[in-house]
């Protein structure tokens, strides 16, 4: 069975995310020890709350992320993928783990919508042909809480959201690291879907 190590930084539904790796077919083990987290054959890291307090939670595991992202399979989940950008706006310019090129940002004001970002919506998949995809059709729906959202090229993007103005919901860095905003332990049968497949990765 492959290690799967799910990151604590002290911020995120950590029970939530391995009950969801567990219902998907996997074994998860949390942990916040460097020299376990260096022995994973894949990660996630999931988060929710402020970027600036993950990035700082996270401490000297930031190059060990770094480091094993050229080798090892990584989902980011919500303020997880947002920590694999570049830079960050959430209460002032703060600096990411740089995986995925680009910036998180805070979505604008318009009158009808509210922030943060609530609820069920859909995907657009960019590349449907992905393997995180299989099994996954566009139009289908994932749970989302959030305020901020990734800025990053169609390049980085796998698959799109629409609130207030289209955002990457799905990214990746053209490899083996992705980031979903989403929650996908709580988006039911699809979500479950999806982290079969990121398993299957590994």
């Amino acid at each position: 069975m492959k290690k799967i190590i799910i990151v604590d930084y002290g911020l995120g539904n950590l029970r939530s995310v391995r009950r969801g790796i567990e219902k998907s077919g996997g074994v998860s083990v949390i942990s916040t020890d460097m020299q376990e987290i260096s022995s994973a054959e894949g990660i996630v890291l999931p988060g929710v709350g402020a970027f600036r307090d993950g990035m700082q939670q996270l401490g000297e595991l930031q190059k060990v992320l770094v480091d094993l992202s050229h080798s090892v399979p990584v989902l980011g989940i919500c303020l997880g993928m947002q920590m694999l950008m570049e830079w960050s706006e959430e209460h002032g310019l703060h600096r990411g783990l740089g995986l995925v090129p680009g910036t998180v940002r805070k979505f604008p004001r318009k009158t009808g919508y509210k922030i943060p970002h609530m609820g069920w919506n859909s995907l657009s998949l960019f590349i449907p042909e992905n393997p995180l995809f299989e099994g996954i059709s566009s139009g289908e729906y994932m749970y989302f809480v959030h305020s901020y959202y990734a800025d990053t090229d169609p390049s980085h993007t796998l698959a799109e959201t629409g609130y207030i103005c289209p955002f990457p919901s799905v990214i990746w860095n053209r490899d083996h690291v992705f980031g979903v905003q989403f929650h996908p332990e709580k988006s039911g049968p699809a979500g479950l879907r999806l982290l079969a497949n990121f398993i299957g990765m590994i």
